[in-house]
């Protein structure tokens, strides 16, 4: 009998774990019975109760499986260990805020018993902000064009992955994994089928995600994946250099041909210094978001430091 693992990412959802926890175990009793599963939840050191859930329910059912992180480690190193620490024939993360519709459960195993080793869920509609899903789709379109991997538009890891796969992303040691990029580097070796869904609103409690998280997750998959950034400053200095010379001869020319009449004054100076300065702290920055991912891969720190697990025998 085939085993499905569903991994369950969480922060702070005390109101969700329960809930999404029965939701799962339904779709799977119900459409996928031949299959055997587990469900592990791997918790990025919540304060708001729900480790307490989270042991109640692996209390009360020896197939629902937890791992406790002992601080958080953020959006993409925790789901990434968690999906490593599984066993199962294959492995399927779903968000704890319902945003990944469990209902999509059955159809990537379909999918998967088709021959696709990796099934990745792209969102074709969201019910989310407009604003924020509009913000999306122009970073997807960007970093599209600007990685040399063809990255995959509004996929945020859910999907599942195959043993194999998994095996694949154990051996990669990367301590700062990014699972969008990893699929869509590797994606294609092992039969990669996309398919849409809807994404629906988040069912209870309050959205993790900010403009933090967000910049932080388009620098990771910037400075992973492209060199459009370091290569655009190296031309953008060029370009303004160039400018530079021709503004100056000109003022030269015409200050040499009307030297008593032509007063440029010290507005020009003031405004070319700060687009130059501003140019510059732009592209200082730039740069010094692609030394601290070396520099974090060069430390090599764990992905992930557990407290302690529940239920893995």
């Amino acid at each position: 009998m085939k085993k499905i693992s569903i991994l369950i990412p969480c922060y702070n959802e005390v109101e969700n774990v329960e809930a999404i926890s029965k939701a799962v175990e339904d779709v799977i009793v119900k459409d996928l019975p031949q299959y055997d599963y587990e469900i592990a939840f791997i918790d990025n050191a919540s304060t708001d109760g729900t480790r307490d859930k989270l042991e109640a329910l692996c209390a009360g059912n020896k197939k629902i499986k937890a791992i406790f992180n002992v601080t958080n480690f953020g959006q993409f190193n925790s789901p990434f260990h968690g999906m490593c620490s599984l066993d199962g024939d294959c492995v399927i993360p779903v968000c704890a805020d319902f945003q990944d519709p469990v209902e999509m459960i059955p159809v990537l195993v379909h999918e998967w018993e088709k021959g696709h080793r990796v099934v990745s869920c792209v969102k074709s509609t969201s019910k989310e902000n407009g604003f924020i899903y509009f913000l999306r789709t122009i970073y997807y379109k960007m970093i599209k064009h600007m990685s040399s991997v063809q990255m995959i538009e509004h996929f945020t890891g859910f999907g599942l992955y195959d043993k194999t796969f998994i095996q694949l992303m154990r051996e990669l040691h990367d301590p700062v994994p990014f699972i969008r990029g990893i699929v869509a580097e590797y994606g294609s070796g092992f039969n990669l089928k996309l398919v849409e869904y809807e994404q629906p609103k988040r069912r209870a409690g309050k959205t993790h995600n900010n403009f933090y998280t967000l910049y932080d997750a388009a620098m990771l998959s910037i400075t992973s994946y492209t060199k459009v950034g370091l290569r655009l400053a190296t031309l953008a200095g060029f370009v303004i250099g160039f400018i530079d010379v021709i503004v100056a001869l000109v003022y030269l020319v015409l200050k040499l041909t009307h030297w008593y009449s032509f007063h440029a004054g010290y507005a020009p100076m003031i405004i070319g210094m700060f687009l130059i300065g501003a140019v510059q702290l732009s592209f200082t920055g730039l740069v010094g978001e692609y030394i601290l991912n070396i520099n974090t891969r060069a430390i090599n720190r764990p992905i992930v430091v557990e407290e302690r697990r529940i239920n893995f025998d």
